[in-house]
């Protein structure tokens, strides 16, 4: 929660900064801070749960705060912004690294995550506190929105005309922390209701292939992890030389190995477990448990911002399948059944992994990350 609190403090100031030490979160350090003066950008695009969800997965962008903006009120509630009586909208602010990811590319995601036709809302949300709007806050960001909407516009991509207003940026009031990373803290119930929104069949209908454009990603942020490394998916027949047939078939054709018939599910030794694709650090020995299914069971990844999760309905009911960012491996799926304080049960394949024990960490790359396993 450093980060947060971080961010927090730029829009609270610091009497915010403060309240928030209060309750118990760590005061920001100076080691602590990756980038401690990334740039902001301001967007609405309907429920911020989904709009924060899926610009938190743009390499570059170090965190989203949902909130509120516009308005005739003071620091609103969500119970009175959802009412659609103080005019506010929900939005997001974006912090990022200009140098990882410009604000063209950013406006680029935008128009990957709404439906900029619909002026009475979002997919199921209705009303003008869920209508999509870019806020500038210079006039370089109003000019690169108003060019980027009119070649949206002339593209004929879409049959209406578009409807989404570029306004000058006023005061942004954070929503409750409850909303604040919704996606990680309740991802099935995020899944389920993004998934019945209706939002991700209208944007895979609209952009097809190009929709997961947006999801490549070139180097690793050492925001969380302190690693330099960079991690890429390699080619298909790169891929393919290097992996055994299950090994491939999990990763890249969505597979799921046996129970109880998998290297690591009784793997107890202290170490990581890395993509075996891109080699990006996923999951320690300090949060794996027994859960008793016969893969290995985590009950949260090193860092949640390497994790992609995905609604899957592939079987008869929908489940939530989690995969690399880097190296887009299917991983496998998270359950709502863990042990506390997560509540959550990352069940793994084995055959996405590579382990890496607490001796050899240092050689392979990852001294970093020999941290975790400090008293």
């Amino acid at each position: 929660m450093i980060k947060r609190t971080v961010l927090f403090a730029k829009v609270l100031g610091l009497a915010g900064l403060m309240s928030i030490a209060a309750c118990g979160e760590s005061a920001p350090t100076k080691e602590n801070i990756h980038n401690p003066e990334p740039a902001v950008a301001t967007f609405a695009g309907g429920c911020f749960w989904c709009v924060e969800s899926d610009f938190e997965k743009v390499p570059g962008v170090s965190e989203v705060i949902s909130g509120y903006i516009g308005g005739e009120i003071k620091n609103p509630t969500y119970k009175q912004v959802s009412s659609g009586t103080t005019k506010h909208i929900e939005a997001v602010e974006v912090y990022y690294d200009p140098s990882i990811v410009s604000y063209d590319q950013l406006l680029d995601a935008f128009w990957k995550q709404v439906d900029p036709t619909d002026d009475g809302g979002q997919f199921v949300d209705r009303g003008y506190q869920y209508r999509p709007f870019i806020f500038y806050n210079n006039e370089q960001e109003k000019l690169a929105a108003e060019k980027s909407r009119d070649s949206l516009a002339k593209s004929g991509r879409y049959d209406k005309p578009l409807a989404t207003d570029i306004i000058k940026a006023t005061r942004f009031w954070p929503a409750e922390e409850y909303h604040q990373d919704y996606y990680k803290k309740n991802p099935v119930r995020y899944n389920y209701y993004r998934y019945s929104s209706g939002r991700d069949q209208f944007l895979e209908a609209t952009w097809g292939d190009d929709l997961h454009k947006k999801m490549e990603a070139k180097t690793m942020s050492p925001a969380n992890t302190n690693n330099t490394n960079t991690y890429t998916k390699p080619s298909d027949e790169e891929i393919q030389k290097r992996l055994t047939p299950l090994q491939y078939n999990v990763t890249q054709k969505d597979a799921t190995e046996r129970s109880f018939d998998n290297p690591y599910w009784n793997e107890k030794r202290e170490g990581i477990y890395v993509d075996i694709v891109s080699g990006e650090p996923l999951f320690s020995s300090i949060d794996k448990y027994d859960s008793k299914t016969g893969w290995p069971s985590f009950s949260q990844p090193i860092n949640n911002e390497n994790i992609v999760s995905r609604d899957d309905s592939k079987l008869f009911y929908t489940r939530t399948e989690v995969r690399s960012k880097y190296g887009d491996s299917h991983l496998g799926h998270v359950f709502e059944d863990g042990p506390q304080p997560t509540g959550l049960r990352y069940c793994i394949n084995s055959a996405a992994l590579r382990f890496i024990a607490k001796a050899d960490m240092e050689k392979e790359g990852y001294e970093a990350l020999l941290s975790l396993f400090k008293s």
